[in-house]
Formats: C-alpha cells, structure tokens, sequence
C-alpha cells in the first residue's frame, strides 16, 4: 500500500466536516490536506484543494457511491491525489447475511482512476481500541472515520514535521461512535503538542 501523507510531505492539514468551517486559505496553504466522504464545503469555504479522501468502505454511504454514476466525476474526488479506506476488507464469511463491507467494490470503482488507495489495517484498529476503551469495558469501543484516519496519520508522521492543523471537528453524529473519548484524545494530541485544533465557530 502508498505511503500516508506524512511520509515527508511537510504541512498537513486535516479537514472534518463539521458546519460552520470557514478556513479555506489556511486549509489551502497546507502542503498535504485531507478531506473526509462528502467534503461538505469544498470548493468553497473549506478551501479547494485535497492531496487525500477518505472514504467510509462500510455500511450505507458506500452503498450509496457504489450506485451514483456521478460520484467519480464529483470535484473532490476528481481532484484527490489519493485515498484513504479506513476498514480492512472483512472475510467473506463476516459479510453475510447483510453485505456491511464494500471495500472490494470501492477498489475497483476506484481503480478507474489510477490513484493510490491505501487501506487502513487491522493493526491501526487494535491501535485506536486500546487508545478509546474506558477502563473495564468487555465491549470495542467504534471509532470514527476521522478519529482513525487522524490517529494513523499522526503514526506515520515524523516529529520534525510539526504539529498537524486539525480543522472542522466537532465530535458529533452517528451515536455509535465514543465522542467523548475521542475529543479527550484529540485534546491530549493537542497539549501533546501533535496538532493543533481549529475548532468550527460555535
């Protein structure tokens, strides 16, 4: 699989999608920016460029892209270098009776495009439970697209490089996910001195 982004790429910024993100010179300075699924504002207030595009290779929206006819023509995804599935591919036998996992399908609708795809491994998971599980819990905790993406850029990223510039996260959606604990670790990344977070104006 490609190198991630801080492999000596220099500047990251990293762009969630939360509303109410109006950063786009500061986003578009960054010498590598990474955008998440729908990039809500992109060409706009968020800036217009994306060396990276994460996209979810589980559940519902997958489903969706892998149906839309339009989606490789879509500007964000146009004009990403690369791109980022954050599940590894499951076993056959894990994706049944309800197909949850498209990541084969995602590589070969993106294949089309001649552009690296790097997918996130077990490994980086295994990373990100030990990172948000409470003390005592029997039960993985289910991270987030950008909790994991983050976490696995901050891996692989040199300390000379510099704190990443974290824009457009507000630790909020799908109630699967442990918000709370993940806005704790970025909040500790922060103070660690890793990123620096650009909150959306309230």
């Amino acid at each position: 699989m490609p190198d991630l982004p801080p492999s000596g790429r220099g500047t990251l910024a990293i762009v969630g999608n939360a509303p109410g993100l109006d950063a786009g010179a500061a986003i578009d300075g960054a010498a590598c920016v990474v955008r998440f699924n729908n990039a809500p504002g992109f060409g706009g207030r968020t800036g217009s460029r994306v060396t990276h595009l994460a996209l979810v290779n589980r559940g519902g929206q997958m489903r969706e892209w892998l149906t839309d006819p339009h989606f490789l023509a879509r500007p964000v995804v146009q004009r990403a270098e690369a791109f980022i599935l954050p599940f590894p591919m499951l076993p056959a036998e894990h994706n049944r009776p309800e197909q949850i996992c498209w990541t084969r399908e995602a590589l070969a609708l993106l294949a089309s495009l001649g552009r690296p795809v790097h997918v996130l491994s077990e490994d980086l998971h295994r990373a990100a439970w030990t990172r948000l599980a409470s003390p005592g819990a029997t039960e993985r905790p289910n991270p987030s697209t950008g909790f994991l993406v983050t976490l696995a850029l901050l891996l692989g990223r040199p300390a000379e490089q510099g704190a990443v510039e974290v824009h457009g996260f507000g630790f909020d959606g799908w109630p699967g996910h442990p918000w709370a604990a993940e806005r704790a670790w970025f909040r500790q990344a922060e103070a660690a001195g890793h990123i620096r977070l650009h909150p959306c104006p309230a």
